[in-house]
């Protein structure tokens, strides 16, 4: 199946200058507000099949063009080893893209990177993975149909993402549990949109015998009456230890999330 006969019915088009946040009206922000409202999706300008990996440095604008795996990416499950659909370069970043069905490995970014206004509609192994950088930063777009992980984070330093929305997943981000070399690594979020679907999910799975520090603000969460999703999940490497707030690890309170 292409990626284009893919595309969900609820699809709708983003409008004027809200396109190139990635953000739709109700998530549109004052200082210490919340997002109202689910994130519009973006329609895909074009698409583009992709048959081994595009090597990203600089500055790309993929126009809202969905990209999709064909051929030897054309792998859409958990299988490890897989390549991604884009590749970037330390410092490099990619902005207003969508990235369709198959999704492979999705972004791996090789050092320092952004990511703006990039949509995975249907994420492979995982989104994107973080590896031998200091600082990155994933502002707009969202996250839909991850079976595993939407950000796995293997590298050393700090992963900031806001203004994101998550939906169908089981953990938004995951430091590394099993790493050869292991890191302390730190994670912010701030106006996150998350709609629960009833099972179990995680927005952030840390380290904390590895000292990983969560930062969670600005949480919205809808869709979730029976309160499935965990902000905070704790573990010894591979172990889980526990959830919720602390001073130490998992930094928020109970204003910082909202049910709706």
């Amino acid at each position: 199946m292409t990626s284009a006969a893919r595309t969900r019915a609820r699809t709708r088009a983003l409008t004027g200058t809200m396109a190139a946040f990635g953000l739709s009206f109700g998530m549109v922000m004052t200082s210490g507000a919340t997002p109202a409202s689910a994130a519009t999706w973006p329609s895909a300008s074009g698409n583009q099949p992709v048959t081994s990996t595009i090597s990203v440095s600089g500055v790309r604008d993929g126009g809202m063009k969905r990209y999709y795996g064909s051929g030897d990416l054309a792998g859409d499950g958990q299988e490890e080893g897989q390549d991604p659909i884009f590749k970037l370069a330390a410092g490099a970043t990619l902005k207003n893209v969508i990235i369709g069905a198959p999704g492979a490995d999705g972004i791996h970014c090789e050092g320092n990177c952004t990511l703006q206004n990039v949509w995975w509609e249907d994420v492979g192994e995982d989104a994107a993975t973080f590896r031998g950088g200091s600082t990155y930063t994933v502002t707009g777009g969202g996250a839909r149909k991850a079976a595993d992980k939407v950000f796995q984070h293997n590298g050393p330093g700090t992963l900031n993402i806001s203004n994101f929305a998550v939906s169908e997943f089981k953990t938004l981000y995951r430091s590394c549990g099993d790493c050869s070399t292991q890191y302390t690594r730190k994670v912010n979020l701030n106006n996150i949109e998350v709609t629960g679907t009833g099972s179990t999910a995680r927005l952030v799975g840390i380290n904390v015998n590895r000292s990983d520090v969560a930062t969670l603000r600005r949480i919205t969460i809808l869709n979730d009456s029976g309160r499935k999703v965990v902000p905070c999940q704790k573990y010894n490497n591979n172990t889980a230890v526990g959830t919720g707030p602390d001073s130490t690890n998992c930094l928020y309170s109970g204003s910082d999330i909202t049910y709706r």
